[in-house]
């Protein structure tokens, strides 16, 4: 239920002090039953002189019971302390409505039961007075301006009473959460809470927005398309150091989607795509950056996810991957972004994983697959991606009707090594500095 001017003048809040009061008394009397269940009950039966299966049965319960004789003095005092904090900002939140109305009254205008203000100073005229006014060519502007000024003292009262109702809503959510066990610990869920927040600025904090953390922002983009067929095909073009290029593609369809999570150093990462169709491409081509060529098709379905968790410097990766239907292909290049070299060939089935660590902007990781199916593939990579980030990692694999393959992946990303790097040096800086001032303080 919203509050309304009327329910905020008229409130009394005196009981707050008796009842908070009360609830304190309760949570140091809990303390003492905990004391006293431990000495005379707790502490006898373990003695040592009763053993066995029955034994172990009842300390267990014991030590669940002494854990909620000191859960619910934790809760009770939160709850002692809530109502403390609530009395004392809904006192002096009450007192601003009531301010606000003296201060109105004071200037001449009244303040109804609803909270709205009206001017009456006109009122204490004498009758030729109020007949002069009302014949004087500014008498419209004045009652304009009366009105204005009423309105004004009205959306002040509205929005002090409208805070009121804000602290109060908060003091209900303090006292549902203090009042709500979700730990396992002690006799398990709905117990007392022992870890009842008694601060009311922490406890009374409005729920996070539907679909996210707390203290999180997200991000998400996603995309799909098919079904669809198409073909290109260019070159050469000497002039941009390209000799020739095809591709051709029958999509029954194709989607990805990805998304962050991030909350100050934290950031969680993931994506994931899938698609369906035959595709075959061929290219190749000379620059001053290098040479590269490459060919391949593949017909069937595939899928992939994967995700990323940092903390500042440190993080960790995984990823999964699926296909059902051939493939074929082979590349090689040199250049300023790297080396690549390989060849592969399957038909079948087969399941990946790669799941690996980054420190600092270096990272390691391991990939394994399986397959059912005929094939082989060897690979050897040392490449830079469109992030700047290298990558390293040589892989081989073969299956004459089941086998797999294995690999390994090294990373480097030179922006945060160089980041990590500038930080460690401020932190030196900082706990140099830090030593200095305490060895010169000693003098």
């Amino acid at each position: 239920m919203t509050l309304d001017y009327h329910d905020v003048v008229t409130a009394d809040l005196s009981s707050f002090t008796d009842v908070a009061a009360a609830w304190k008394k309760m949570g140091e009397r809990f303390g003492e039953l905990k004391v006293d269940y431990e000495k005379h009950v707790q502490s006898v039966l373990g003695n040592g002189n009763w053993q066995g299966l029955a034994y172990g049965a009842q300390q267990h319960t014991a030590a669940a019971t002494a854990f909620e004789y000191g859960a619910a003095k934790r809760q009770a005092l939160a709850i002692a302390s809530l109502l403390t904090d609530a009395q004392t900002e809904l006192t002096r939140l009450q007192k601003a409505v009531k301010d606000l109305v003296e201060d109105a009254e004071k200037k001449d205008y009244k303040v109804d039961g609803s909270g709205k203000a009206t001017y009456v100073g006109y009122d204490k005229l004498s009758a030729q007075e109020r007949y002069t006014l009302q014949h004087d060519p500014d008498y419209p502007a004045l009652l304009a301006d009366a009105r204005e000024k009423a309105q004004g003292w009205t959306d002040r009262i509205a929005r002090a009473v409208e805070a009121v109702d804000t602290t109060d809503r908060s003091v209900k959510r303090a006292l549902s959460r203090a009042t709500s066990d979700g730990s396992t610990d002690g006799i398990g869920i709905g117990g007392f809470n022992t870890a009842a927040e008694g601060d009311l600025a922490k406890a009374g904090k409005p729920d996070p927005e539907p679909g996210k953390k707390d203290g999180w922002v997200s991000e998400t983009d996603s995309e799909a398309s098919g079904p669809g067929v198409g073909s290109e095909a260019s070159g050469p073009n000497v002039g941009k150091g390209k000799l020739a290029e095809a591709e051709a593609h029958a999509d029954l369809g194709r989607a990805k989607a990805e998304g962050t999570l991030t909350n100050g150093p934290l950031k969680l990462a993931g994506e994931a795509e899938a698609y369906a169709g035959a595709k075959a491409s061929a290219a190749a081509g000379i620059t001053h950056e290098g040479a590269q060529a490459e060919a391949g098709a593949f017909a069937g379905g595939e899928a992939s996810a994967g995700g990323t968790a940092d903390a500042g410097p440190v993080g960790v990766y995984a990823r999964a991957e699926t296909m059902a239907g051939a493939e074929a292909g082979v590349n090689a290049g040199a250049g300023l972004d790297g080396l690549n070299v390989g060849a592969e060939a399957f038909a079948g089935a087969k399941g990946g994983v790669g799941a690996g660590a980054d420190v600092g902007g270096i990272g390691v990781g391991v990939t394994a697959e399986g397959w059912a199916g005929p094939g082989a593939e060897a690979v050897l990579n040392a490449s830079k991606d469109a992030n700047g980030v290298w990558h390293f990692g040589p892989k081989v694999g073969i299956s004459p009707a089941l086998g797999g393959a294995v690999g390994f992946e090294f990373t480097v990303d030179p922006g945060k090594v160089v980041d990590t790097v500038s930080d460690a040096a401020g932190a030196v800086g900082d706990a140099a500095n830090w030593v200095g001032d305490g060895i010169g303080s000693l003098f």
